[in-house]
């Protein structure tokens, strides 16, 4: 009776982690492409160019992809439940302090600090996930996980537009920071590694025979596992698609999109988060389906590489070569389907990366090829401001139309690469390659 009260308390209990968890899920993928909507306001605000604004919206993406391997070192050191703490503390005073900077030099300062404190979410959750949901389980925890993050990004839509009319994009960051810490002052208190550090029964009991075999097997070190990785000619096509594909979307999702849409359509804030939340909408819907097509009915990972990719050249040919020809409600559709392409994608993407390799090094592979979505947003973001001010300003300020066309010219060649990455990419449905 004991045993079965106990295992119905942990049930639950999950749940709670889980929920504080996702929450922070949330702010990971609002801070991410929050810049977007208010980008006009800090340019005028903190007297910034287009090149200084693109370095302000990179400056998240550096620390936070070359933290993805020290997330999982310091996972297994200091505990998932320490390490999100520590560095949500770190991201909401940061964000406050973005809030406050009375220049683009502290605000930059401020966004890499953001960077490097969300940073440090996604892995440790992952491990608590293992440890309080069953395996079978997982997958779909992981999907409604995804789901929230796409929450995230259309709360830094419409919504932060209208936050910030009310509060002034200061203000808006400095409340989002409040509520960072304030998440991460919960995390300590209610979430827990391990359901056993509650005296609660583990989610599942161990296989006595695969920890036999685990036994038998030889450990692959960090750093032998991270040579392996990069030594094998197989994972450099899809990191090259990660980087590209990715950069694609984190520049104009989390910088250009909206100057964009209120310079060449003469939106406001509120109408371009309108037209940005369908960058949203497509992973909260895509993602799901994607997988499903995937497993399913194409049984491919590659089929669905090459065909979002030719999708992704098509829409950036688009926007390169008529920049001004779409009209806003072409502008809707054409969001939704580059956030299909070029984001909801890397679910399937992420699975072909576990699947290139030894399950013994899966871990090893998700984290390299995750450093490279965001080296290709911090460095997109400010290649496209310096091209954008080498244009140079209309008499109103702005970016003329044809200004957009040329940076967005970026956009097409980099679609052509991921393209072409796609093409060379391995198939791994139901195979694992040695």
């Amino acid at each position: 009776m004991a045993q079965q009260r106990d295992r119905s308390r942990q049930s639950g209990y999950r749940w709670v982690v889980f929920v504080l968890l996702a929450t922070g899920y949330f702010l990971v993928y609002f801070h991410r492409l929050c810049p977007s909507v208010v980008a006009l306001d800090l340019m005028r605000d903190l007297s910034a160019g287009a090149a200084l604004l693109g370095w302000l919206g990179s400056a998240y993406f550096y620390p936070y992809a070359l933290m993805q391997l020290p997330a999982g070192l310091l996972s297994d050191s200091w505990g998932p439940r320490r390490t999100i703490t520590v560095f949500f503390l770190l991201a909401g005073a940061a964000s406050i302090f973005f809030g406050l900077a009375l220049g683009v030099g502290w605000a930059i300062l401020a966004r890499v600090l953001v960077g490097l404190g969300i940073s440090m979410l996604f892995v440790p959750t992952m491990k608590v996930l293992t440890k309080w949901f069953r395996t079978d389980e997982f997958s779909r925890m992981t999907g409604i996980l995804m789901a929230v993050g796409g929450a995230g990004a259309l709360f830094a839509t419409t919504p932060l537009a209208l936050l910030s009319a009310a509060l002034g994009w200061r203000g808006s960051f400095v409340a989002i920071g409040v509520a960072t810490l304030a998440l991460a002052v919960a995390i300590w208190f209610l979430v827990r590694n391990t359901p056993q550090e509650m005296g609660l029964p583990p989610a599942e009991e161990p296989d006595p025979t695969a920890a036999a075999n685990a036994q038998k097997t030889p450990a692959i070190g960090l750093w032998q596992g991270v040579g392996m990785v990069l030594g094998a000619a197989r994972f450099w096509p899809l990191a090259v698609w990660f980087f590209f594909s990715c950069g694609i979307f984190f520049s104009f999702g989390g910088l250009w999109g909206g100057p964009y849409l209120m310079h060449v359509y003469g939106l406001s804030k509120p109408q371009a988060g309108n037209v940005l939340s369908m960058l949203a909408w497509a992973m909260i819907i895509g993602s799901p389906i994607l997988s499903w097509l995937s497993d399913k009915v194409l049984r491919s990972r590659k089929k669905l590489l090459v065909s979002a990719s030719l999708l992704l050249t098509a829409l950036c040919a688009l926007l390169a070569f008529w920049p001004r020809a779409l009209g806003v409600p072409a502008m809707y559709v054409w969001c939704f389907f580059m956030s299909l392409a070029a984001s909801a994608m890397v679910v399937i993407a992420f699975t072909s990366g576990k699947e290139l390799f030894p399950v013994e090094i899966a871990g090893t592979s998700v984290g390299l090829v995750n450093l490279f979505p965001f080296l290709g947003g911090a460095v997109m973001q400010p290649v496209l401001g310096m091209v954008l001010e080498a244009q140079g300003r209309t008499p109103a300020g702005t970016f003329a139309p044809e200004a957009y066309g040329k940076a967005f010219l970026i956009y097409f060649f980099a679609s052509l690469a991921a393209l072409a990455a796609s093409l060379m990419c391995k198939e791994t449905f139901g195979r694992r390659l040695h």
